[in-house]
């Protein structure tokens, strides 16, 4: 088979006398109607400043083994997936590539100065504090005496050097394409300890130098750098952020003044959230926004009590204090597009919707909640240790296993996939591999009768992440299959908006509640292996509107009543009893949204 040239780029010196070429051979399985592949887009290794610190020290070659079915043993056992992923992104904090070197490594010359002495003699939590709070700093520097001994820029180039050479050797270039791999890294802004966290991903290996906090302090300082340094600044080079954890922004990471035109930068840098990962679930909350049960879901602020931000914000947020706005939250924030729309005639958050892992363990893709071990390392490989209150650490019973990234691609390759995620074709999962299609527009009503992807494909409907064609109904069909446990309902979140005010409603299409599961035993309720629906809107009549799917599993243990029970009794700590800690879980999937015309 003949090889498909991808690009032929100068990437270096202006001194470099030929450009460099990579080739990949087409993919053997291409589809036209797309496929569902599998991923995670959060991974940190020991690069990272908090991952050593929980005494990780697998690194980004270790955690693409790892995601490609190879064992890792990070001292206490080895560990797998039972499944390997399809891609994955390495997204180390771009801060500190040369500090975490230079303190981990006994012959780098910095290996003495005062600051690294401190954070390997330190415990886990002052080892996080001492790195972790320069990034909170409306004015951040880095540790003179660590640069002092080091070149850290000429140290943070080779460590991205070694990054960018550990994706291309994991990325399947042959017509198998077995594996992906992206070349990322994380934008670590936390002004004020609330989170603005951005994961940054290339789409291919062209790339320019990492932007970190120390030289950006806010996200539109973020995309003008990567519009300066990739798109203008190397042919071929395309990216994309995506933000996370907004549950613990205070109300800053989704803030929104500007106009149209910073709307509609916004919207094209960043057409993706991260809605869940291992701190927790950031669909919806109790308190906002028209909030139903299922916004109980994983939260890491365990109480009810809210203090609304409201039009402001506020501070201390990754350490689980401070105010919660509603578009701290992906239900909030998409109502919070709309309106914005209406006010300036732009929309900044057209989201479409992922999930990860966030994992600190360089184990992407560990998310099996009976196996749990956490996702901070030698932290968090003892069940009491697990199962503690939360400390400075973002660890202990409130933290979950984490998610999983799904998108519909034709092929497993870097291009295929980066376009569905630009196009906003995609998914997110709290774990199992939960298969969910969703069309809107006029697909047929009998969609579910027969070949469902051939009616929605063969109709004039939009895929997730779609918009609606004007003068189309507001009809829905989605299909879902199950993975391991059984599925127990399909529900639709709308939100339209009506006199300047958005009105949501969460609506059963499919199913009904089960019963959990035996709290002695974990047997659960049997659901469906299959659910398909169609269902159209009977109350939308043109007005700016979105329409989300959410999958819910039928119930199971959650981790931590498993390893309750995996205790004798007389040793099971009080968070196996405490009430704001549940012991089952129901998991599920969410769905990039489908927008009105209207509503962009």
């Amino acid at each position: 088979m003949t090889l498909l040239l991808l690009w032929a780029c100068r990437c270096g010196s202006p001194d470099d006398s030929a450009p460099e070429v990579r080739t990949r051979e087409p993919c053997t399985d291409f589809r036209d109607e797309r496929q569902v592949l599998w991923g995670d887009t959060h991974v940190h290794t020991g690069l990272s400043f908090d991952a050593w610190a929980y005494d990780v020290t697998a690194g980004p070659e270790d955690a693409w083994d790892y995601a490609r079915g190879g064992t890792l043993d990070l001292g206490y056992g080895e560990l797998a997936l039972d499944r390997p992923l399809d891609f994955a992104v390495i997204t180390d904090h771009a801060e500190y590539l040369a500090e975490i070197p230079a303190c981990t490594d006994p012959d780098s010359p910095g290996y003495m100065a005062e600051t690294c002495v401190t954070y390997r003699e330190a415990s886990t939590s002052t080892k996080v504090q001492l790195f972790g709070v320069k990034m909170s700093l409306p004015d951040p520097d880095r540790f003179e005496d660590i640069c002092a001994m080091v070149d850290c820029e000429t140290s943070a180039a080779d460590t991205w050097d070694r990054v960018q050479d550990a994706a291309e050797q994991a990325y399947d270039r042959t017509a198998t394409c077995g594996f992906t791999s992206f070349v990322g890294y994380e934008w670590s802004g936390t002004t004020n300890v609330a989170n603005l966290h951005r994961n940054v991903i290339f789409k291919s290996w062209k790339v320019p130098h990492p932007t970190t906090y120390f030289d950006v302090q806010t996200g539109h300082e973020l995309w003008d750098a990567l519009e300066r340094d990739c798109l203008d600044g190397i042919d071929g080079c395309d990216v994309l952020a995506i933000p996370h954890n907004g549950n613990t922004s205070n109300g800053n990471l989704f803030l929104f003044e500007g106009d149209a035109l910073d709307a509609e930068r916004r919207a094209a840098f960043e057409p993706l959230v991260e809605v869940y990962q291992h701190k927790g679930d950031s669909e919806c909350r109790m308190g906002f926004l028209n909030a139903d049960e299922e916004c109980r879901f994983e939260k890491v602020r365990l109480d009810d009590e809210l203090d609304d931000c409201g039009e402001e914000t506020g501070s201390g947020g990754l350490t689980y204090a401070g105010c919660q706005a509603d578009r701290d939250f992906l239900r909030g924030t998409l109502a919070y597009g709309l309106e914005m729309n209406e006010d300036i005639g732009a929309n900044p958050f057209p989201l479409g919707v992922i999930a990860s892992t966030d994992t600190h363990s360089a184990t992407p893709g560990r998310v099996d909640e009976e196996t749990y071990l956490g996702h901070l390392g030698i932290a968090e490989d003892e069940p009491l240790e697990r199962l503690a209150s939360p400390r400075l650490n973002p660890g202990g019973v409130i933290n979950s296993g984490g998610g999983l990234a799904a998108v519909w691609a034709e092929e497993n390759s870097r291009e295929s996939i980066f376009d569905a995620m630009r196009r906003r074709e995609v998914y997110g999962t709290s774990g199992p591999r939960i298969e969910v299609r969703v069309y809107g527009g006029d697909v047929p009503v009998d969609a579910c009768e027969g070949d469902f992807v051939a009616a929605g494909e063969g109709s004039s409907a939009v895929p997730m992440g779609g918009v609606l064609p004007g003068g189309e109904p507001a009809r829905f069909a989605v299909h879902a299959l199950a993975d391991g446990t059984g599925l127990e309902r399909i529900q639709l979140v709308r939100g339209v908006l009506v006199d300047g005010q958005v009105e949501t409603e969460v609506i059963d299409l499919v199913g009904e509640p089960l019963p959990d599961p035996d709290p002695e035993t974990c047997e659960s309720s049997v659901g469906d292996e299959e659910l398909c629906v169609v269902w159209e809107d009977p109350d939308w009549s043109g007005e700016p509107a979105f329409w989300y799917v959410r999958v819910l599993e039928a119930p199971t243990c959650r981790w931590s009543w498993q390893d309750c029970l995996s205790l004798p009794e007389e040793e099971r700590p009080d968070n196996c009893f405490a009430e704001d800690v549940p012991w089952a879980v129901r998991e599920r999937a969410w769905t990039s949204a489908i927008w009105s015309e209207e509503a962009l």
